[in-house]
C-alpha cells in the first residue's frame, strides 16, 4: 500500500491550473523563473510563490547562480503519482480482464 500522504500535497499542488502550465513548461527542459512568468498575467511575486509550492512537494527543484534562478522538474518527484496511478490502472485491468472473461464464458454458452 502506497502512502497516500506523500502524494497529497503533490495532487493539491497540480490542482491549480497556473502550476500545471508551469509543469508542463518546465516539461520542455529547464527555464529562469523570468521565463516562466512571460506567459502569464500575475506577478513575478505570485510566479514564485506558486513555484514554491511546486517545490515544496517535491515536483521541481531550483537552483540559484549569481542573480538568476533556473528550474526543472524533479522526476523523483512524480514516483508516488506514477506509483498510485498505476496501482489504480491495475485494478481496473484486472476488473476489466475478469468482466471479459466472465462475457466470453457466457458467449460460449450460448452458442448452438
Amino acid at each position: 500500500m502506497l502512502d497516500l500522504s506523500a502524494i497529497d500535497g503533490s495532487f493539491r499542488a497540480l490542482a491549480e491550473p497556473t502550476r500545471r502550465a508551469i509543469v508542463e513548461r518546465l516539461g520542455r527542459g529547464p527555464a529562469t523563473v523570468s521565463d516562466l512568468a512571460k506567459p502569464f498575467d500575475m506577478t513575478l511575486a505570485a510566479i514564485v510563490q506558486h513555484l514554491r509550492v511546486l517545490e515544496e512537494c517535491g515536483l521541481i527543484r531550483t537552483e540559484k547562480i549569481g542573480r538568476v534562478r533556473t528550474c526543472r522538474l524533479d522526476p523523483d518527484g512524480f514516483k508516488g503519482l506514477a506509483d498510485w496511478i498505476a496501482e489504480r490502472r491495475s485494478l481496473a485491468e484486472r476488473q476489466l480482464d475478469r468482466l471479459g472473461a466472465l462475457l466470453a464464458a457466457e458467449d460460449a454458452a450460448n452458442k448452438p
